[in-house]
């Protein structure tokens, strides 16, 4: 099909914009490398850190999750910066003026930014998160010495109908204290146990230590008590023992099935988790937007040379950056939705495309 057909120049500008975007992404995660070695080495050596697993445990790993974290920005980036450049050669004058339009002349832009959103995608969705539990243990290991292990006040729903509480589990001796689970019928409590302690074993299998059944029939009451029982409860110290970087360990679909597990189970604090769902696919959208703000503002020939337009898309970038961070806090604090967090520099974004496309040369 002739949509499909690319022309000398489309090859040319794609190349020019895959080229520019894996160059910065190498230049600027090099210098952060060598920043963040400087930061740590201290800790590295310290805590007895072996080269090993400082290259392949923590570096391997922190390359390509920071490279793609921040992909759409190097997209526009290297969009702002190869476009500027045409423009000063008079490169995109020379385009225009033999009868291609702007909107065709985005043709190969467009296809480029659908390949680096497509690959940042299926990296950032599946093969980066398990690449990621080796980086974040290293840093609980030798960087940040912290490890989620303890939790209080504890309430998740164990089954329809059945609510667990624990005043506190300890994740060091697997022991939860002042536990209990509550069984209700038709919102009526028809059993209720207590315990001193439970214990965790593997799997979804607890051991109940010192407990107390009541069982409620009508206006009767029937209380058991013994030192030990085992039991099956479908909870996990992992279902709260949540970690604020827990989500970079899970893939996309693993992201969604714990998003929804946990809120049928009534766990609260798992914003940051809806969020990050919600961002890995306004990210691919992103990458389409920022592509034809840095397009549109830099093909204009401009007294001021590239500096001006890279001035520019810097300042623009830290505006991304700024209300990503913003929008997320929103959320967190639950005066938005995740979604619309996630989604709302985009939107912002989008408004600024369409003016700066209105205004760009043709």
């Amino acid at each position: 099909m002739k949509i499909f057909r690319l022309t000398i120049l489309d090859r040319y500008i794609i190349k020019k914009f895959l080229g520019t975007f894996v160059f910065s992404i190498a230049l600027i995660i090099s210098i952060s490398v060598v920043f963040d070695i400087n930061e740590k080495i201290d800790k590295f050596i310290t805590n007895n850190a072996s080269l090993q697993e400082i290259v392949f445990d923590y570096y391997l790993n922190f390359i390509p999750y920071y490279a793609n974290l921040f992909s759409p920005l190097f997209v526009f980036i290297a969009v702002i910066f190869f476009t500027s450049k045409l423009a000063s050669n008079s490169e995109i004058i020379a385009i225009l003026s033999n009868g291609v339009s702007f909107k065709r002349l985005l043709k190969p832009y467009m296809i480029a930014a659908a390949v680096i959103a497509i690959a940042s995608f299926i990296f950032g969705s599946f093969i980066i998160p398990p690449s990621n539990v080796k980086r974040i243990n290293f840093e609980n290991k030798y960087v940040k010495k912290k490890i989620v292990d303890y939790a209080s006040k504890i309430q998740m729903q164990a089954a329809p109908g059945v609510i667990a509480y624990f005043g506190s589990y300890d994740n060091a001796t697997k022991t939860g204290y002042s536990f209990s689970l509550d069984e209700f019928d038709n919102n009526q409590l028809v059993s209720r146990l207590t315990a001193n302690k439970i214990l965790y074993d593997s799997a979804f299998h607890w051991t109940i230590k010192d407990y107390q059944i009541r069982n409620f029939e009508g206006l009767e009451e029937k209380i058991t008590s013994g030192d030990n029982i085992d039991t099956i409860l479908h909870i996990t110290p992992r279902d709260f023992l949540i970690s604020t970087s827990d989500y970079q360990l899970l893939t996309t679909p693993e992201l969604l099935s714990y998003v929804k597990s946990q809120k049928q189970r009534g766990v609260g604090n798992i914003q940051s988790f809806e969020i990050e769902y919600h961002r890995r696919f306004a990210s691919i959208m992103s990458a389409f937007i920022l592509t034809l703000i840095g397009a549109s503002l830099s093909a204009r020939k401009v007294k001021g040379g590239t500096g001006l337009n890279i001035g520019i898309g810097l300042a623009l970038s830290m505006g991304y950056i700024l209300f990503m961070t913003i929008s997320s806090s929103f959320a967190v604090s639950g005066l938005v939705s995740p979604m619309i967090a996630a989604w709302i520099p985009n939107l912002l974004f989008s408004i600024i495309a369409m003016f700066l496309y209105t205004k760009a040369p043709n």
